[in-house]
């Protein structure tokens, strides 16, 4: 008879740092008539594996290819979609999670990195399907068996020579949700906009939302959608012959006299003094 034996280094360090990592969601998408491929972004990085299917993950001036077994990470406030192609439709699983970044050449200065996980597609989808099975059942302790399989996963990801990351301390994640709430501004300010509508963009409280937002940028989210329409609305009444009226309905103010009285609150003067004594054209 033969025994081997192995010894545990306990005194080895773990590559995936648990006080920074955390699970936030895992989903399944399958392509169909309704799929929305517009371009967004999120305040967590993204893992996607391909199930199946091929397309290209759209990033914000490029298509890159992705296709069955490919392991694709999105940072986080990157601005990308998926686009599936009709005769493959793309299926794939999807892991939201806070507190990582990933790194892969020069991939990795533009937010996402692909890893192509032909060879071990069978233990890659042995983890993560008992991950979604932990997070669909939700038994007795999940959150620690979700985890410890999220561990395992971005451990085989780190093995892979093409990839690394690095585990980013939540005292930049809320920084960084600011900075995403305050892009979606200035891309949507012309829209009907509220506090919820910013908060259930960014997945989190509007409290919590408030207090990053001013803390990073000395203003509330909703001071600041303010201040960017006021600013729109300078070149309008300015460069354009369009109505209080129309500019104010342009701009998502709720009437012309709320307009009216947003702008005489930031400039000190009515929007029509403003206008007689500016204006171009």
């Amino acid at each position: 008879m033969s025994t081997s034996h192995y010894t545990f280094d306990s005194l080895s360090v773990n590559p995936v740092d648990r006080s920074v990592t955390k699970l936030l969601y895992v989903s399944v998408a399958r392509y169909s008539a309704e799929w929305n491929s517009t371009l967004h972004a999120h305040p967590c990085a993204e893992v996607f594996f391909v199930t199946g299917g091929q397309g290209f993950l759209r990033l914000f001036d490029s298509d890159i290819p992705i296709t069955t077994d490919d392991v694709i990470i999105v940072n986080a406030n990157v601005e990308h979609t998926e686009i599936s192609s009709e005769e493959y439709p793309l299926e794939y699983i999807v892991i939201g999670i806070d507190g990582i970044e990933a790194l892969s050449g020069d991939n990795g200065k533009d937010g996402y990195s692909i890893v192509h996980f032909q060879s071990e597609r069978e233990t890659f989808l042995f983890f993560l399907k008992n991950l979604l099975k932990e997070i669909e059942a939700k038994p007795p302790g999940y959150h620690t068996a979700c985890q410890d399989l999220l561990e395992i996963l971005l451990l085989h990801l780190m093995r892979r020579s093409e990839f690394s990351v690095t585990f980013v301390p939540s005292s930049r994640k809320s920084s960084k949700e600011a900075a995403l709430v305050r892009r979606f501004i200035d891309n949507h300010f012309k829209e009907d906009l509220s506090l919820d509508d910013l908060a259930e963009y960014a997945h989190i409280s509007k409290y919590y939302l408030v207090h990053i937002f001013t803390k990073e940028y000395g203003t509330s989210p909703i001071n600041y959608l303010l201040s960017r329409r006021i600013q729109e609305s300078v070149y309008l009444l300015t460069e354009t012959r369009l109505s209080l009226s129309d500019i104010s309905g342009t701009l998502g103010f709720s009437s012309p006299s709320y307009f009216s009285q947003s702008f005489r609150r930031v400039k000190g003067i009515s929007p029509l003094q403003y206008r007689i004594q500016n204006q171009n054209i």
